[in-house]
């Protein structure tokens, strides 16, 4: 069975164990997602299963997603990701729950982190910046000295510099499932995970277990 999910995060709350500890845990809705079509490999070139996730109004979607969706009788589906995997036992029109994640196991989560616009090196990298002494009105907050001799006379590729911080895919490795709710399609994960609420989810099982 394919154990991964597409789901929405609902945001943070807190849940205490069996010796008071509070834990702190992401709420994510997750499900229940339909399978929309199996690759394979001798026709496609890979073996994966394609879930989709999130139903929409017909409008929402152009005709080619409407037509790809109705060849298994499925609802209009905001979201359609592909898992890769070589034996998923599941036919196309499937659905997946909450169920296939057991309290205790443990995931990688993917999603788009928060963006923040420009930012400078000492809110995007950390920098230190400059003394705020000895006649330094505005470089409290600059760079610095980026280059390198005449010899070289150029700034290396990869450098940390200013620039579009945040709205990348990152992705959460290894969180505990500590929350499994069949009835609300809703999973409890320990820690934080990538994205703004109501951002769309990936979750997989854990990698690095």
């Amino acid at each position: 069975m394919l154990k991964g999910l597409l789901g929405k995060k609902i945001g943070m709350t807190q849940i205490f164990d069996d010796s008071g500890t509070a834990i702190p845990v992401t709420i994510i809705e997750a499900g229940p997602c339909y399978v929309t079509q199996i690759r394979q490999a001798t026709t496609d070139g890979y073996a994966a299963v394609q879930l989709g996730f999130g139903e929409v109004k017909p409008k929402r979607l152009t005709s080619g997603q409407l037509g790809h969706l109705k060849r298994n009788d499925l609802a209009p589906l905001r979201y359609l990701r592909e898992f890769r995997t070589k034996n998923a036992d599941l036919a196309e029109g499937d659905q997946l729950t909450v169920g296939v994640f057991e309290v205790g196991d443990h995931v990688d989560i993917t999603g788009t982190s928060k963006g923040r616009g420009f930012a400078g090196v000492v809110k995007r990298h950390g920098f230190a910046g400059g003394p705020k002494t000895h006649g330094q009105s505005d470089r409290q907050r600059a760079t610095g000295s980026i280059g390198a001799t005449s010899g070289t006379a150029r700034v290396f590729k990869g450098k940390r510099m200013p620039g579009h911080m945040g709205n990348r895919r990152v992705t959460s490795q290894n969180l505990k499932i500590v929350l499994v709710d069949a009835e609300r399609n809703l999973i409890g994960v320990r820690g934080a995970v990538p994205g703004s609420k109501g951002g769309l989810l990936v979750i997989k099982e854990a990698r690095k277990q």
